[in-house]
């Protein structure tokens, strides 16, 4: 295992912040953001680094997160745009 330095400064390692921070510059595919997580042996998210990534589907709309066989991982309204990460003042800012 990579010290928790490594980790924090890895985007792949999950994080709230990290799924935002690659939800700002994913590619967009069907209205899905194409997110990239470190794995463990089950398919689950990883909070540390692992020897493999995998690829999820973020709705920006929803705010809901799913795997590679659209199972939902997990649901925050912090993800959704209209919510959440990209949420816009009146201003358009």
């Amino acid at each position: 295992m990579s010290a928790p330095s490594d980790d924090i400064a890895d985007i792949n390692v999950y994080t709230p912040e990290n799924l935002i921070l690659q939800a700002q510059q994913a590619e967009e595919r069907l209205g899905y953001k194409l997110v990239h997580f470190y794995v463990e042996p089950d398919g689950t998210l990883s909070k540390h680094k692992t020897d493999t990534t995998a690829q999820f589907y973020l709705s920006p709309s929803g705010g809901t997160l799913r795997d590679a066989e659209f199972n939902i991982v997990l649901y925050s309204a912090k993800f959704d745009r209209f919510k959440g990460y990209g949420k816009r003042d009146v201003s358009g800012q």
